[in-house]
């Protein structure tokens, strides 16, 4: 039933986004394309959070080291933009390698921590390496390049992006599904479990860090093909947490929780910039609300686990129906 509606969902999805820039404004085509990079960036989260259970809060800086990364080739050397997002990614993948690699041996807070500090000195380097970054001015883009085609607007990169979201959307749906998938999924029940049925669970961690560093390396790439500045400030610790609410209230190991919670907190971060001063604490109303009433989100990849006291008193109804004459 849920691949049916899943499939019914992708198709409207298409027609939709396929009409749109025959519809829609300017404005609405900026706002489709932010959220189709707050997809990629929850899709990136959720492999290392949802399907690993790897609590990290470095998703930003990652961000922030793909769109620095892709904006200064296409400063300096003006490559295809499908270059400079792929080295976008290759880079964050190798750091996120790294800091998976110094980070396995924590967990929970310990990790949370670690991987936040990490986050906190990037954004400390984006404000603070002038020569590279220009610091805290922001830093100016020139547009991305395709073939000779310059993209100088929203519309111009508007099929490369919605392009580039559903490749990586195929991608994390194949890799839910795979071998590989079954790993991460194995590590974030239990490491002992994943161990004794021959999974490595230090290398399966890496591995999660390193694809979703190359998620947000990916989705800074895609930022440059439709804004031409960045600021520092936007790459801090809120942005991560904000990513973190869509794939908590989207639920928690599912990959259609992460779409429609980007979807969702893309569409409210958007509306509420009237009231900057207020965001926070709707933010935190709407998380504490489902919290309450929905605590495994809209969606979830997490099975309950069978109560115990049930389950014994189950296998005990149904031992006594078998002794029954």
């Amino acid at each position: 039933m849920k691949t049916n509606l899943d499939k019914w969902a992708l198709a409207l999805a298409a027609v939709v986004l396929i009409a749109l820039p025959f519809l829609a404004s300017g404005y609405v085509i900026y706002i489709v394309n932010l959220l189709m990079i707050y997809i990629v960036l929850a899709l990136g989260l959720h492999i290392v959070i949802g399907e690993t259970g790897q609590f990290a809060l470095a998703h930003a800086a990652f961000y922030g080291i793909g769109i620095y990364t892709a904006g200064i080739l296409n400063n300096t050397l003006h490559l295809n933009f499908v270059i400079s997002i792929i080295v976008a990614g290759v880079v964050t993948a190798i750091i996120g390698y790294i800091l998976g690699a110094l980070a396995i041996r924590m967990r929970d807070i310990y990790l949370a921590l670690s991987t936040f500090a990490f986050g906190e000195a990037m954004q400390w380097v984006f404000l603070n390496w002038t020569d590279v970054t220009n610091g805290s001015n922001g830093y100016q883009m020139s547009p991305a390049q395709f073939f000779g085609l310059q993209l100088t607007s929203d519309l111009r990169a508007y099929p490369f992006v919605v392009i580039c979201t559903a490749l990586l959307l195929g991608l994390t749906v194949w890799l839910s599904r795979s071998q590989l998938g079954s790993a991460f999924r194995a590590v974030r029940e239990s490491d002992v479990a994943a161990q004794a049925m021959g999974v490595n669970a230090n290398v399966i961690k890496r591995v999660a860090f390193m694809l979703s560093a190359a998620y947000a390396g990916m989705a800074g790439g895609l930022y440059t093909t439709f804004s031409s500045f960045i600021h520092p400030e936007s790459l801090g610790f809120w942005t991560t947490i904000l990513i973190l609410i869509m794939i908590v209230v989207g639920g928690i190991g599912s990959v259609r929780g992460a779409v429609v919670g980007a979807l969702i907190f893309g569409l409210i971060s958007e509306l509420l910039r009237q009231v900057l001063s207020f965001q926070e604490i709707i933010y935190g109303l709407i998380l504490i609300g489902f919290m309450m009433f929905a605590p495994r989100g809209l969606f979830s990849g997490r099975r309950r686990r069978p109560d115990p006291l049930h389950q014994n008193a189950a296998t005990s109804d149904t031992t006594a129906a078998r002794e029954q004459p």
